[in-house]
């Protein structure tokens, strides 16, 4: 995931540099635009299994700090839980969205770059990110 990810940012780099450089010897790069949304799109998707993987969101541990070990990891399979089923209406809805428009022939304005290979990677990704929380709620957190 890291090197995708990195690989992702890269290319969105390189394509911004080209086309500002392009901008100013007078030879635009068209559609620089798309290609960095396409590559934060894969960069984000892969940012969010690998933060999810390594327990690296943003959390506050204001109360559960402060309860009996029994009663916290109570508490982190519940949170685990409910992560699980946001991610995964977030998975259903984008999976609706996505079969509703499949015989649209979405694509960019400029580049005409395909929407549905996007629109798929999005979707394994927050489907990823809820089976992780899935098996943390079945089998509990993964530290004390």
């Amino acid at each position: 995931m890291f090197y995708l990810g990195g690989a992702a940012l890269l290319f969105a780099m390189a394509a911004d540099a080209i086309a500002v450089l392009g901008r100013h010897i007078r030879i635009p790069l068209l559609g620089s635009i798309e290609l960095v949304q396409a590559a934060m799109l894969v960069a984000s998707s892969a940012a969010i299994v690998s933060a999810t993987l390594a327990e690296k969101h943003a959390v506050v541990h204001l109360l559960i700090d402060r309860v009996p070990p029994r009663s916290r990891s109570a508490m982190q399979r519940v949170h685990s839980a409910l992560c699980a089923i946001f991610f995964l209406a977030l998975t259903a809805g984008s999976i609706w969205i996505a079969f509703d428009l499949r015989g649209s022939y979405e694509q960019s304005e400029v580049l005409n770059l395909p929407v549905a290979p996007l629109r798929i990677v999005s979707i394994a990704a927050v489907f990823a990110v809820a089976l992780i929380y899935l098996r943390r709620a079945i089998k509990g957190p993964v530290r004390p």
